[in-house]
């Protein structure tokens, strides 16, 4: 095998992913305690990585004047049927704003009143410019003090003594394999795309909702450590403008416009609730009838309007700009066509991720869990994310007192750098674009993709494990030409995994709860009785075996989140 230079460093806190949990934790860390050591780790950059690389127009998890906690509890359990971690969404709503106003000290652009006060987009959302909140947040990161390693894709946990002390990771630029000992970590790698077919073919397939370079690592390296997960079976499916993917809630809540089918008509109204999910139900149950295509209607948009729009889609989205400009036509010339996105899992939107308490301790000691790779909190967003990360890092730092990294010894490094490394020296075998679109065409087919409008039962998603099987055992003949098909090749191998336990969640639950999100043919209501609970799995790496446990729903009461 080619020579590979191995870094050994240590920290006393190892955030790995710089998003909003992770850069909000690093510099929450630093201003509780200026002599800590924090080190982020990024598979990007983090100037420009994550879910708000491009930017975002809105923060869409704000306590407007006369909305507390337990209405943002209140708001989302109603969004999500009901089951959700009340004590998880409770303990983030109280620093919401907090997060926020941080954003505001950093110079990230609030629009404001006359007073002071932060617009609002909704009851729950307030207005920015936000096309440059990761520049900012990165040079908050840069300014506290915390170290940052770029381009360095972390692959496992380092376990020791059933406790997580660091991380293994090796440089997507150079011949760098890093072992990382660390306190404790915090887990902020975000959720997973790719794992279906998406929207878009060919050279456009990575033009999705959810960023595609966000392929479910730690969701993977839980999993392979032993930790317990939730609601996989929870995914979020996006209702976008058609083909350029571009939010429908700038249209639809900045400018009022109306949700209609083919024929003029505002058809959600004919279904039983207006909630997330069913937006999306409904408009492809109006597709399956004949009345679609579906829009947004801005077609009332004036010539202020008009301008206006386009500079909030320039904050997070231009493809729609470039749309309309290569059409040669102005918003307001006609209804925007909307449709689902391939489904995801995340911590952020939905609920997919790390069974957690309310420190954000996940079940392996030493290890947290915020963002979107935290679960059992839907609708957190960014300020939500860092919220958890806050929370993480803030508990984080009262647990390392306790930890000493004097006689920490890494016995698995030898066995971690073959694995990393081993598809570099493979001279025949399959590059990972092959096995990405295997993966993605076995997804879409037999566990609810576009193709199949969401809808899952038994007999298909038997099939899916079946050939998941097949397919995982065929990842050993993966090959890579250079570093950066190794980490296209590892981004596969993660996905795969996660697929087989969303698959498994998928089978166990006999019910429909969340309408195109979950919706089984074989089993299409609702059932509170047997059900209203929360589907958990540990996967067994030794014997290669998932394991689902069910949990019950945790009441906000229970604020130690067991």
């Amino acid at each position: 095998m080619e020579q590979f230079e191995v870094v050994e460093l240590t920290t006393d806190i190892l955030i790995i992913g710089g998003g909003a949990a992770g850069c909000y934790a690093g510099v929450r860390a630093k201003e509780e305690d200026p002599e800590v050591d924090v080190l982020i780790v990024d598979k990007a950059h983090i100037e420009r990585s994550g879910c708000l690389a491009a930017g975002i127009n809105a923060i869409n998890a704000y306590l407007n004047p006369g909305v507390g906690p337990q209405d943002f509890l209140d708001y989302i359990k109603q969004d999500s049927e009901e089951l959700v971690r009340d004590d998880l969404i409770y303990t983030l709503a109280q620093g919401l704003n907090r997060a926020a106003d941080k954003l505001d000290q950093w110079g990230l652009p609030f629009l404001k009143d006359e007073d002071g006060n932060f617009l609002p987009r909704g009851t729950r959302s307030v207005q920015i410019k936000g096309e440059n909140i990761k520049p900012i947040m990165a040079q908050a990161v840069r300014d506290s003090g915390v170290d940052v390693l770029n381009r360095v894709n972390i692959t496992n946990y380092l376990v020791e003594d059933d406790q997580i002390k660091g991380a293994y990771g090796f440089s997507v630029r150079d011949n760098k394999f890093y072992l990382i000992k660390a306190k404790a970590v915090i887990c902020a790698t975000g959720g997973a795309a790719g794992i279906y077919r998406p929207n878009n073919p060919g050279q456009a397939r990575h033009k999705m909702w959810y960023p595609p370079f966000n392929t479910g690592a730690g969701y993977a390296m839980g999993l392979r450590a032993g930790a317990e997960m939730t609601t996989f079976e929870m995914r979020f499916i996006a209702l976008r403008v058609k083909d350029v993917i571009s939010p429908t809630g700038t249209i639809a809540q900045g400018f009022n416009a109306r949700q209609i089918n083919a024929l003029g008509e505002e058809y959600q109204t004919n279904y039983e609730k207006n909630t997330t999910p069913l937006r999306l139900y409904a408009t492809i149950e109006e597709n399956k009838a004949g009345r679609g295509p579906c829009y947004l209607d801005i077609t009332h948009l004036d010539e202020e309007d008009n301008q206006r729009i386009k500079e909030m889609f320039l904050n997070m989205s231009p493809g729609i700009i470039l749309q309309w400009a290569d059409r040669e036509i102005e918003p307001q010339d006609e209804p925007v066509e909307i449709y689902g996105t391939e489904p995801y899992l995340v911590g952020g939107h939905a609920q997919a991720g790390y069974w957690i308490d309310t420190k954000r301790r996940t079940t392996l000691d030493g290890l947290y869990a915020a963002g979107d790779v935290a679960g059992g909190a839907p609708k957190k967003y960014v300020t939500g994310a860092m919220a958890e990360g806050e929370i993480a890092v803030l508990d984080a730092l009262e647990y390392i007192q306790g930890v000493d990294l004097t006689e920490s010894q890494s016995k698995e490094l030898s066995e971690e750098l073959e694995r990393v490394y081993a598809p570099l020296e493979c001279e025949e075998g399959v590059g990972p674009s092959e096995l990405e679109e295997r993966l993605q065409k076995i997804m879409d087919e037999y566990a609810g993709g576009l193709s199949t409008n969401y809808q899952l039962h038994e007999e298909k998603l038997l099939q899916a494990r079946r050939l998941l099987k097949i397919l995982d055992q065929d990842l050993a003949s993966g090959k890579a030409e250079n570093l950066h098909q190794l980490m296209n090749l590892h981004e596969v191998i993660d996905r795969v995994i996660v697929a087989r336990v969303l698959v498994e969640h998928l089978l166990y639950r006999k019910e429909t709860r969340w309408k195109s999100y979950q919706q089984r043919l074989d089993y299409p209501e609702r059932d509170d009785q047997n059900w209203f609970k929360f589907v958990n799995s540990v996967y067994d790496q030794k014997r290669d075996q998932i394991e689902i446990v069910e949990r019950e729903h945790i009441k906000l009461g229970d604020l130690d989140g067991s």
